[in-house]
């Protein structure tokens, strides 16, 4: 029997990273001028996968997003696994937004991707999915590597990544 290979394809985001990154917008909110004398909050529910920003109007949180956003570019953190919800109103006129963070390929995102690879056409190629990640395999390490160059030119909604290369 052929030899299989495979690899996985995950999507996630580390939340040392995340963690790092909200701690250093805070310090860099803490000291601009524009914020001065408004308290801004962010905070971070790992357990969850949740960001909450307050403020205390819809300019300030733009500003603390804008702020958040360029601390997780520089921490190396996919701005494509950011999901912003709807501003909501909070206690004391202030301002409220979550926004979560999708650890994990979604259920419906991976049978879209089952679809488009098998829709593609790839000969000898399998895919499974398994809980929150794809695995892939195929006998031919050319056709592995045509199905990561074909889902690298795809737009699913999330960051993927390919590891465990065997």
């Amino acid at each position: 029997m052929a030899q299989q290979n495979s690899f996985d394809v995950t999507t996630g985001a580390d939340l040392q990273e995340v963690d790092n990154a909200v701690n250093q917008a805070q310090k860099e909110i803490a000291t601009r001028f524009d914020f001065k004398g408004s308290p801004v909050q962010l905070t971070l529910d790992r357990g969850g996968n949740l960001l909450t920003l307050e403020a205390e109007n819809e300019f300030k949180l733009k500003a603390a997003w804008d702020v958040l956003q360029t601390r997780l570019v520089r921490r190396g953190v996919p701005l494509k696994n950011l999901q912003p919800g709807k501003e909501q109103p909070a206690s004391g006129g202030r301002v409220r937004q979550e926004i979560t963070l999708t650890q994990g390929i979604p259920t419906d995102t991976a049978r879209a991707i089952v679809k488009a690879i098998k829709g593609r056409g790839f000969k000898k190629v399998q895919v499974a999915i398994q809980g929150d990640e794809l695995r892939v395999s195929s006998p031919s390490k050319d056709e592995l590597q045509a199905v990561q160059a074909f889902l690298r030119g795809e737009d699913y909604g999330i960051e993927l990544k390919f590891g465990n290369y065997r």
